[in-house]
């Protein structure tokens, strides 16, 4: 599980699966899985991603590499990684 601290908060790699029957968050083999109900078209995905996501760490969350492909680096804002590792800990 990769979590990187920057000035703007944490930034976690993580890996969709489009076509789920609902959302979730799965840590899986060390890796973060979340599993999207949208289909991957027009920014869908990457829409519901960063909606969901803020939901759940209730922090500002943004997509910062991997726009249009599966392994997404993705920003939260204003997080430490002890934060987010307690976040995560629930999944």
């Amino acid at each position: 599980m990769e979590l990187h601290k920057t000035p703007q908060g944490t930034i976690i790699d993580i890996y969709v699966r489009p076509h789920c029957k609902q959302f979730q968050v799965k840590i899986e083999d060390d890796e973060i899985v979340v599993f999207c109900r949208e289909a991957p078209m027009k920014g869908r995905v990457n829409r519901e991603l960063t909606k969901e996501l803020s939901k759940r760490f209730k922090r500002r969350v943004e997509i910062v590499s991997g726009f249009s492909s599966r392994r997404k680096k993705v920003l939260i804002a204003e997080t430490s990684v002890e934060e987010i590792e307690e976040i995560l800990s629930a999944y």
